[in-house]
């Protein structure tokens, strides 16, 4: 009897197993991933009508998640997105939004994922230039 118990057991999680779309994203490739968004984000905003004025003056965002300077380059530029003075662009809902998600990669990346991030270069002046991804 505890066959025919395992056996139902086993075909009735098997199909929930498989049905899953993925597995759980590490903190490495959701960093990876969301720095990656991010930086085509930035460059979006910096090229949509609406928001060009408020983003025309901000520098161009490259995140490289193995370059030890990212963090600061966020910092500074969550600081410029923060201090947007202009009504218009302060409220603008993607330019918030954007703020907003990197503010959050900068906290997983501080906080969450420390220990789990290495960062193999230190050289500022790449951060700088927009090779694109």
């Amino acid at each position: 009897m505890s066959i025919f118990t395992n056996l139902f057991l086993v075909s009735s999680l098997l199909p929930l197993a498989l049905s899953y779309p993925f597995f759980p994203p590490t903190c490495y490739s959701k960093v990876l991933s969301m720095a990656r968004e991010l930086t085509q984000w930035a460059a979006d905003l910096k090229g949509d009508p609406e928001t060009s004025p408020c983003m025309a003056h901000m520098p161009d965002l490259y995140l490289d998640v193995h370059n030890a300077c990212v963090m600061y380059k966020m910092r500074t530029y969550i600081s410029l997105v923060e201090g947007l003075r202009d009504r218009r662009c302060a409220y603008t809902r993607e330019v918030r939004k954007f703020g907003l998600t990197l503010r959050q990669l900068f906290i997983i990346m501080s906080e969450k994922c420390h220990g789990d991030l290495v960062f193999t270069i230190y050289d500022c002046a790449v951060l700088e230039r927009y090779p694109g991804y």
